[in-house]
């Protein structure tokens, strides 16, 4: 489950960024894999989200939300959760929009 003791306070301000992401007018489905997703099926579900995140305004600001609340699933800020664990743990650098 993800810690969201680190979270800011419930404020619309802490989250108005949300409205500004690429993601909005997107199933969420797009960016949450079913729990059996495996092999080139992933990977196919992961780039299509990707793809939508690389567009995003808010992108660094959605992979910042996912760090700080060690969100363990779906596609945030561009990154699987694999991606995100391994940026915690500092094995690789967050990437930086283009």
């Amino acid at each position: 489950m993800a810690n969201l003791s680190r979270l800011p306070k419930a404020v619309i301000e802490s989250y108005e960024w949300q409205y500004d992401g690429a993601c909005t007018d997107v199933s969420v489905e797009e960016f949450f894999l079913p729990e059996n997703a495996r092999g080139q099926l992933k990977l196919q579900r992961e780039s299509k989200a990707k793809a939508i995140c690389a567009t995003c305004p808010v992108v660094q600001r959605c992979l910042q939300h996912a760090l700080d609340a060690k969100e363990p699933y779906g596609i945030w800020g561009g990154t699987s959760p694999e991606e995100r664990a391994a940026i915690s743990a500092g094995r690789t650098a967050a990437p930086q929009a283009a």
